[in-house]
This record gives structure tokens, sequence and C-alpha cells, in this order.
């Protein structure tokens, strides 16, 4: 049996190079990371980009980032707003409106009657919308219950509608104020807590107006204010209500560049009314329109070329190039839509490395914290082997064959890369920090692509499918004698193993990923890195108490040494990884442990009010309980919604394989969420929907003429 002692081998690498043209605006060198990933810049202008590193000056401590759990987040990238409950922006924190990642608005106080408006609701009402209510006592009450409301409706497109009502069985007169305030600070340096004091405004038009070097913002108002104060930033009114009657007041706030959203009008991705779920269980309808409707206003244009669009990781923090998670989020979208994964190959095979060398063809991409006993995994390396599985499973979905025809020399160099980056004894080490260090992991994504890629290029004619396949069987064969390490409770697969061939015998969620195989021909799924014997063992222990906490899996299992139910990849759930385990044991046969796990992150995203945070603490689930947020997760991030979207097609078991005219249907027979039907998907570009009855029985309901069912 191998001892279990940890051998520690780095973390907190710096980032590496991040992909041109990926992000309105280039990502900078310097910019607070995200809790947990050392590769996750807050995106910053290139206009502020002259400054100094946020993280030089007094502020919060390196890697420290303001509380966002209890915010309310409405986003339409480029635009986006935080709001706390109540409503009333008071500039605190990371409050405020936002404009290709300029603040443009942090302080946004009402007042109604020289009183601060009783906040009794603040909720978000879709992706880039949130909706407040209160509601103002006056001295002219006649008894306990006030009879002006107040709704705020606030967009991420840089909009507020502010309606006063009068319940009063008379006219009711009194003076409305709204205090504007900004520092037009870049979020880099609101998040790192240095921005700086309030500028002065002045009278623009019918509001206030602000500038600062090459940045301004103005705020319109209409009706026009019957009085402003620029050296207060004050608009007033004098409103006057009939009984019953009501006043509309509405807010613009623009900067110095257009913000309309890209996914507005976009045909990379359906609606949320163009594709839908409905069943036994009413929250798989409203998981899968939050999902898609978070996905659209993530979308982000290369600059370079502003037909291909592609999601950010997530907002706050990380509204930029992502590459790996663009492709974990595309490939997850698959049954929606093949062009949102084009979209992202285009751009990604645009920003590979060309010189000649060792590196030709790999995606850049920063480093990434892998928790506290394995180094630091590059993103780059992530999605370049990602990059070829994307390719061929979007084929099978139905991505036309001249676009595959494409893209396929870019796979293919994704192919070259990996086959100089493998080292003599067969396996993918890491560079930099961990050099040495062979990830179970990583050499699961490298399978993957080695067995998909070398499937893809066999069936487009290319040269070097016989040896990739090859490959992927000796993969296959040293990794099940190499690191399988035997304990007393069945064995397990190693996390990794160090530079000196020593196993790491951690359990986290990274076995997972061991799982995922692929989907080849037929609806096939292909191989994977584990035998028979040891997928049954890796289910057991995903489905067991210390690694399922009820709410999803946990990045590490409560018993290893570093757990932390808050540590991103050391014991927080991050829910893609849940998602990829929940489709893994279901292709597997493992069903109960699947199921156990859908249906924890599910009772998860109605806590959350279906808008899944890329994590949350992995505190085990208790009777009564709820999931506990965590306090710096992207919400809504790109691969959480994907998730929700893989989790609910997983429940149907579409395995398409276009190319061959086919589909097939592998449901869950166990039925978790009752009868469910997905309509509005499409396989080989047209209308595809499917019904899984309470027998647990799929029947395809709307599909292409020339599509045969298949086993």
């Amino acid at each position: 049996m191998v001892s279990t002692a940890l051998p520690r081998v780095g973390k907190g690498a710096a980032p590496g190079p991040v992909p041109p043209g990926a992000h309105e605006g280039p990502l900078p060198p310097t910019a607070p990371p995200r809790a947990g990933d050392g590769g996750a810049p807050v995106p910053v202008p290139a206009r502020a980009q002259g400054g100094p590193p946020p993280l030089k000056t007094p502020g919060r401590p390196p890697g420290e980032l303001p509380a966002v759990h209890a915010a309310l987040i409405c986003v339409a990238l480029p635009g986006l707003v935080v709001s706390p409950e109540h409503g009333q922006l008071t500039g605190r924190g990371l409050e405020g409106f936002y404009q290709h990642g300029r603040r443009l608005l942090s302080r946004c106080q009402l007042r109604v009657a020289g009183r601060d408006p009783i906040s009794v609701q603040g909720r978000s009402i879709s992706s880039d919308g949130a909706r407040f209510l209160a509601v103002v006592r006056t001295t002219a009450d006649a008894g306990p219950d006030p009879e002006i409301s107040v709704e705020r409706l606030r967009r991420a497109d840089g909009t507020e509608r502010i309606t006063l009502a009068s319940s009063s069985a008379r006219p009711v007169r009194f003076p409305v104020e709204i205090a504007l305030g900004t520092d037009l600070a870049d979020l880099a340096t609101v998040a790192a807590g240095r921005a700086g004091p309030e500028l002065p405004a002045s009278v623009h038009d019918s509001g206030m107006r602000w500038t600062s070097g090459g940045a301004h913002c103005a705020v319109t108002a209409q009706p026009p204010p019957t009085d402003a104060l620029a050296s207060a930033g004050v608009l007033r009114w004098a409103v006057e209500l009939p009984p019953g009657g009501v006043c509309v007041i509405q807010l613009h706030i623009r900067g110095g560049r257009p913000a309309r959203p890209p996914g507005l009008g976009t045909s990379v991705l359906p609606s949320s009314r163009e594709a839908r779920a409905e069943g036994d269980d009413p929250r798989v309808a409203a998981l899968l329109e939050r999902s898609i409707d978070d996905l659209r206003a993530l979308l982000i244009r290369d600059p370079a070329h502003p037909a291909d669009l592609h999601v950010a990781a997530g907002v706050p923090w990380r509204c930029g190039a992502a590459p790996a998670e663009a492709l974990w989020a595309a490939r997850m979208a698959l049954p929606l839509s093949t062009r949102l994964a084009a979209a992202t190959l285009r751009t990604l095979a645009r920003a590979q490395l060309a010189a000649q060398g060792p590196e030709l063809g790999r995606i850049p991409g920063p480093l990434r914290d892998a928790g506290p006993f394995l180094p630091p995994g590059c993103t780059g390396v992530e999605a370049t082997l990602a990059f070829p599985v994307v390719l061929a499973e979007a084929r099978r979905w139905g991505l036309p064959e001249p676009e595959v025809a494409e893209l396929l020399p870019a796979a293919e160099r994704c192919l070259r890369w990996l086959d100089a980056a493998l080292g003599d004894n067969g396996y993918l080490a890491e560079s930099g920090p961990g050099a040495g260090f062979v990830r179970a992991e990583t050499q699961a994504h490298a399978h993957r692509a080695a067995l998909l890629g070398g499937e893809l290029l066999r069936e487009c004619g290319r040269p070097g499918a016989d040896g990739w396949l090859a490959r992927a069987g000796a993969m296959r064969e040293r990794f099940r004698a190499e690191f399988w390490v035997d304990d007393l409770g069945g064995g397990r697969p190693a996390a990794g193993r160090t530079a000196g061939g020593r196993p790491v015998p951690l359990l986290g969620s990274g076995a997972a990923h061991l799982l995922d195989t692929g989907l080849l021909g037929g609806g096939r799924l292909a191989p994977g890195l584990l035998d028979a014997a040891g997928t049954e063992q890796v289910a057991r222990l995903l489905g067991g108490p210390a690694m399922d906490s009820g709410w999803g899996l946990r990045g590490l299992a409560v018993k290893e040494p570093g757990y932390n139910p808050y540590g991103h990849r050391a014991g927080a759930v991050r829910v893609h990884e849940s998602a990829v385990a929940v489709a893994g044991l279901a292709g597997a046969g493992h069903e109960k442990e699947a199921v156990a796990l859908l249906r924890g992150v599910l009772d998860a995203a109605e806590a959350f009010g279906h808008r899944l945070p890329e994590m949350y603490a992995g505190e085990q689930r208790t009777a009564g309980g709820v999931p506990v947020p965590h306090p710096a997760a992207c919400r809504p991030a790109a691969v959480a919604a994907a998730a929700g979207i893989q989790l609910l097609t997983t429940l149907a078991g579409i395995r398409p394989d276009a190319p061959a005219a086919s589909v097939a249907l592998h449901p869950l027979r166990s039925v978790p969420l009752g009868a469910v039907r997905l309509a509005g998907l499409s396989v080989g570009g047209e209308p595809f929907a499917v019904r899984v009855s309470r027998l647990g029985v799929g029947m395809v309901e709307q599909a292409a003429e020339w599509l045969q069912l298949g086993g």
C-alpha cells in the first residue's frame, strides 16, 4: 500500500500570457486575482493601464476581494450593475453601474419626503435586471400603513426606472431627491479597495456629468428635475400625486463608449423562449431559462472579428478572456447550438502560438491554483487539450463540415503540440513551478484529446489518426498500471505523481474528469483511463459522504489534509465539476451516485434563485439547511450556467452523431425528476425535442427528417 504522506509541490505562480483579441479591450498585466485563482484577472480597460498596479498601493491585502455573495448583480456585458439588496447605491465596496470595466456611477441614493425609503424587497428579475420595492412613511399617513410605495427597476444597460405610487385617498405632495456620485474608477482599482474620492459634478442637460482624464459619465433624467445642485450631486423634483396617482422618473447612465450587449440579437445561442424545459419538477424550467439567459448575458466579442462571440468567465471578477472556461461552457452548451462552439474555436485558433518550436499550437493561458498540495495548472494547456475535443463533439452535434474543415488545421496544431509535450514516459507533465509533476486530471484531458482527435482525423481523411488512437490505448494501459493507489478502502487513483514518480493519493473532484471520456461515433462513449473496476471504485468514492456534500461534489474530500469548505479546489463545491461527475457517472452506468449529485445541485440552484454561482461552500447538508455561499464567487459564471444545461440534458442522455445521421437516447432510468421534456435543442442544425416519460423511456418528439434513432 502506498504511503499517504503528501509532498507539497508548489502553488501560487504568476499568470502566464493571455490570448489576444478575446476581450472588449486588452486584459491587464496587473490586476487582483480571483479568490483561489492566480490567473483570473479583473478586467482593466486599456485606457486605464498606464496607472500604478492596483496591489502596490494601500488598500485591501493582496488577493482579498470585496464580498459579493449578498449583492444583486445584473449583467449584459459590457454592462454590469452591483447593488445591495435594499437598492440604495451608496458607493461602498463594489456597488455601482459599470460599463467596459469602469464604474460610471457609484452612488444613487433616493430620498422621498426627506426620508430614505424603507426597503421591503430586492430581487433579481432577469440576468440583466433587478427590482427593488420600498415604502415611505410621511407625517400625513392616516395610520401605521404607509401610503407611498417605491419601485426601482435597474438594468445592466445603464437605466433605472423609479415609480412612486400613492394609495392615499387625498392628493399628496412631497419632494424627491436623488443624490448621485462617482469616482470613475476602473473595476480593478475598486476591487483592490483604492478607489479615489468622488469627482466634482457639473450640471449637464437634464442631469449631471463627471469627467476624469479621458473618461466621463453623464446621467440624464426624465422628466427633467426642477432643481439641480452640482456641488452635492443632487437632482430634485417637487412631486404631486392625486389619489391613486403615479409618478415615474427615469435615469439614463452613459459613458463614452456604446454599451449595447453583444448578446442582443445574436444567434450563437437560442433565447430562453426558444429553448425550453418542462416536466413534473417545475425547477427544470427555471434552471434552463436562467442558465441560457446568464450565458447570453456573458457573451463578449472578439474586437478584431466582431462576428465571433464567446463567453466571459464570470462577473464581477472575470469579464475577460478565459480560454479553458470558454471552451468548457461551449462544450456543455452543444445541445443548444454548435454556433457558440464554432465562434469560440475560431477565436482561440487565432490565439494559438505560431512560432516554430515546441510551443507551436499551444493556446496561451494563465496559471491557476490547484489546491494546497498540487502545483498550479496552466489553463492554456487545458484549453489546448480541449480544442480538438470540442471540435470533434461539435461535429457530432451537427457543426457543418465546411466549418469543421476550417478549424481542423488548428486542432491538428493542438495535437502536434501534445505530441511534442508528451514526455518519454508517455505523460504530459507540468511546466513552470511544478515542472515534472504529472497531474491525473491533465492525463485525462490529454487522453480524451488523443482519442477524439484521432477519430476526428480518421473520419475527415487526415493523416496521423491511427497513431493517435494507438497512443490513446497506450495511455490507458500505462495510467491503469501506474496511477492506481491501493489502500484498505479499495484503492483510488492518485491525484498526480511527483517528478520522482511518487504518487500523491489525494481524493478530490479532479477524479471526476477521469469519467469524462467524450463522445465517439454511433452514440458511443469513448473508453476512459480507468477500467471497469476502477470506474466503479471512483463512483463509490465520489458518491460517498466525504465527497458528496449533499449540495454537490466537494473539491477535496473532507478527511484530506488541507480541506477547507471554502477552498477553491480545496473543498468548495465547483458546479461545473459536479456536472462533469453527474454526466460521467451516468454514462458509466452508476446512476445512483449520479442522481444523488444531480439532486443536490438542483436543490442548491433553487436556493440561489436558479443562478448557480461558480462555487459555494462544501459544508455538509443538514435537514432544513441551505447551501452556504462563497463570498467571492463569480455569479453568474459561464461554466456554472452551462453546467445547468448539461445537468438537464443528462436526464435525457442525448448522444448524437450527425455525420452518420443518427441520434441515441440513454435517459436516466430512475427518472429522478419525473417526466421531463426538452425542446428548442439542436441536432444537425435542425430543431430537436425529446421527452422522458415517468417510466424512464426516451422519445424524440422533433428532429430532422434525415435523423434516425440509433442504439
